[in-house]
């Protein structure tokens, strides 16, 4: 794939003066901000020094007297390049070499707490800055923080640290720039710090020697934020940073951790949704040389119940596993089918009510005295996580405690889950947060780490890696909702919109997904992420309502990548198409038109046709098939982007994609190289999707069960992917999620452009006959 083309823009950033209100005995301090923060996030309770030793100057950063600078970062590394970014971020306010910093992952602390995922679950529109909005978002602020929930997800990470980090790493820079001066007996005001040096007229002092004299550094009362003109790292492309491993013989992805004496454990689980265990011969298991022991399991934090064998060996685990001769209980969900749900939810989607998320003007009178009312109605199935590293954990449990390693995007949860377990306080816990191989919201689930728990509590002393087989982890995912969506347009004479009114039908994600995590706050009858990508898009509709109709259903349902905007930019902007084809209107000026209150989101738009040819006609493919373009346009997680799909069909019909043009605007872009790696990582997550994937049902049953029946993208069909950053004056939007939700109506608008065939349903299936 293409490297990225890279204009970069810098958020202007006033420069901002940081005073200490205070210190207590805790450490805590607050920052005299003209409204107070919900809490501080410098410095954290323990004070446990880095792996590599040194000065711990505050939570997020250490320095040893070798120069080597380690930043503390609290966010798993799952691939989406956020170690880097917030090292590149703490590194440019500290002003030392690129080339001193290390990376080390965070214990569990309050000041690593997510906010920016609480304000994000806010049934706000973006463009709210109302008293309402500003308020309930500090008091979600001061709530989390005080609950301190560590999450990765949401793409908020860079987000949510863009101020603690710089802030961090400006506090440390003045800190050890005041230990200097005192020295020397000059003002802050005639240093500066260059790569690590801090210099005065002719005298220097590196910052290792600095922490090695042994004079105490007292934290610093004031600190500046550099000018976007003066940064030297942020807004350079960079190659990821190395991490630090902590422990376990060098673990570096939870498959790759092997403490002393490890033994394994493989897992069968409940072939029904919602069945249980019926019997099993134990014995027949035990009798296979190298089984230690055989454990039921209860079905924890939403998990099937089920039966796992621990063995010295995984391969003699698994061999014993088919030993056991499982008796199971279908349960009472034992006739349900994809058929139940696709009806359940097209019934519940024309019903009246639901709950609105917005409303502006009279979306009926206004559809009423149109001149044309366009109505469709569109699906999404079921999806799965599918990531490449499968479900696994291992757990020491003891007496008093536990360690555990996981990849995981909540290790609080992580750790109460195995606490509640083992019995034990949850500050007994120790979970060693490993790289991810994949999460997309996978690893927000602590069911495997439960279940890991009751495992190893059947072997305390012992350390017990569970691992899942491909098999085990398509069956037994948290699926992405199926989700119906009825679309009315209203278009006047001119060809312009006058009314939208859409309705979604599906399971609430947040309710289901609080009640098994025990996480209080996501217990509340909220659905915002099911209109998420309706309801919050930039475009000005004169009359629009958003409702939405929650329905029950057994099937277990959990966050899957970009979540509701996932499917909900697939209706959306294919609908926006069919109205601009019944207008007899360009796709990319009719949405022009529908952008004329929102410049940002019509520059990345403009770039995006522009850099495609989207004017132009586009070359026949190799095989001499005809080329069309689609395009599309969204708006998530503080991020707004544009892509233009090239399709063809091959000769039996088969969604061919060439090309996709991706432009976006994130704000501040940290680093472009990882901004770019993402948008093609969405683009081939979200292709699979959108020609391949879908999770059926029948008897109760998931019918898919490895990448034979559950298709990903092949290399040999990855488009090439070109890449454009908007410039931006903004602070930094997300991106690992970003470039997910544009990209199946791009590539339906360009089929409908091909073929004249609308294609209302994922994965995008054409009709066999010869057009």
């Amino acid at each position: 794939m293409n490297a990225p083309h890279v204009d970069v823009g810098h958020s202007r950033v006033k420069r901002r003066t940081f005073l200490l209100a205070g210190l207590g005995a805790s450490g805590a301090l607050l920052l005299g901000w003209s409204v107070l923060p919900p809490g501080q996030r410098l410095y954290r309770a323990s004070r446990e020094s880095p792996l590599g030793g040194g000065v711990l100057l505050n939570g997020w950063v250490a320095i040893g007297a070798d120069d080597r600078v380690t930043v503390i970062v609290p966010k798993a590394e799952m691939g989406q390049g956020v170690h880097t970014a917030l090292a590149m971020m703490l590194a440019e306010e500290l002003d030392c070499a690129w080339e001193q910093v290390r990376i080390e992952q965070s214990p569990i602390d309050a000041i690593y707490a997510n906010l920016t995922v609480g304000r994000d679950a806010l049934p706000f529109h973006p463009d709210e800055r109302g008293v309402i909005s500003r308020s309930v978002s500090w008091y979600s602020d001061k709530l989390l923080r005080n609950v301190g929930l560590m999450i990765t997800g949401g793409s908020t990470s860079v987000r949510d640290l863009w101020n603690p980090v710089r802030d961090a790493g400006g506090l440390a820079r003045a800190t050890l720039v005041d230990a200097a001066a005192t020295e020397w007996g000059v003002s802050r005001a005639q240093c500066r710090v260059e790569n690590g040096v801090i210099r005065a007229g002719d005298r220097s002092m590196r910052f290792g020697e600095v922490v090695a004299s042994g004079r105490t550094l007292p934290p610093a009362t004031t600190w500046n934020l550099k000018e976007p003109s003066a940064y030297r790292l942020i807004g350079t492309p960079r190659c990821r940073r190395s991490w630090r491993r902590r422990r376990a013989e060098h673990a570096a992805f939870g498959l790759d951790v092997r403490p002393a004496g490890l033994v394994y454990a493989a897992v069968t689980m409940s072939p029904t949704i919602g069945g249980r265990v019926g019997g099993f011969d134990a014995a027949a298991a035990k009798a296979l040389r190298g089984v230690r022991e055989v454990v039921e399991l209860t079905g924890r934090n939403g998990g099937a119940p089920g039966v796992a064998v621990i063995a010295e060996r995984w391969t003699v685990a698994t061999k014993a596993i088919g030993a056991l001769n499982v008796q199971w209980h279908a349960g009472p969900e034992s006739t349900l089918s994809s058929q139940q749900v696709h009806d359940t939810l097209r019934t519940r989607a024309v019903e009246p009510g639901g709950r609105t998320f917005r409303r502006v003007g009279n979306v009926d009178e206004s559809l009423a005295s149109a001149a044309a009312v366009i109505e469709a109605t569109y699906d999404v199935p079921y999806l799965a996580h599918t990531t490449m590293e499968p479900p696994n954990c291992t757990i020491l449990a003891r007496a008093d405690g536990a360690e555990v390693w996981v990849g995981t995007q909540v290790p609080t949860q992580a750790r109460g889950a195995v606490a509640e377990v083992l019995g034990v306080p949850a500050e007994s816990v120790n979970v060693h947060v490993q790289l991810l191989g994949g999460g997309f919201g996978r690893r927000l689930e602590v069911d495997f780490i439960g279940q890991a728990a009751e495992i190893a509590r059947a072997m305390p002393g012992v350390p017990v890696q569970v691992i899942w087989t491909r098999e085990d982890d398509v069956q037994h995912d948290f699926y992405r909702p199926a989700c119906v969506s009825v679309l009315r347009g209203g278009l006047d004479a001119a060809g312009r919109v006058v009314a939208l009114h859409a309705v979604n039908a599906s399971q609430p994600i947040v309710p289901a997904y609080g009640a098994r995590n025990g996480v209080a706050l996501a217990r509340f009858d909220v659905h915002k992420s099911s209109v998420e990508g309706l309801f919050d898009q930039p475009y000005a509709f004169p009359a629009m309502r958003v409702s939405h109709h929650a329905v029950s259903l057994p099937v277990p349902i959990g966050y899957w990548r970009a979540v509701g905007h996932s499917h909900n930019a697939f209706f959306l902007e294919s609908f926006v198409d069919e109205l601009a084809f019944a207008a007899q209107q360009d796709p990319v000026a009719f949405r022009r038109a529908l952008l004329s209150d929102h410049a940002r989101a019509r520059r990345v738009l403009e770039l995006a046709a522009e850099r495609s040819g989207w004017s132009t006609t586009p070359s026949t493919a190799a095989d001499g098939a005809r080329v069309a373009r689609g395009v599309a346009l969204h708006r998530s997680f503080g991020s707004i982007c544009a892509q233009v799909a090239e399709v063809s069909l091959s000769s039996a019909r088969e969604i061919r994609v060439h090309r996709v043009t991706c432009a976006v605007d994130c704000g501040v872009a940290i680093n472009p190289d990882g901004i770019a790696q993402q948008m093609e990582s969405g683009v081939v997550y979200g292709l699979t999707a959108a020609l391949y994937s879908e999770i059926t049902i029948d008897r109760g049953q998931v019918q898919q069960r490895n990448f034979d029946g559950y298709r990903a993208l092949r290399i040999g069909e990855c488009p090439v992917v070109d890449t454009f950053i908007v410039p931006s004056n903004d602070a930094p939007g997300g991106i690992g999620e970003v470039g997910l939700p544009p990209i199946a109506p791009a590539v339906a608008n360009a089929v409908f452009a091909l073929t004249g065939e609308r294609l209302r349903s994922l994965p995008l299936r054409l009709s066999k006959a010869t057009s």
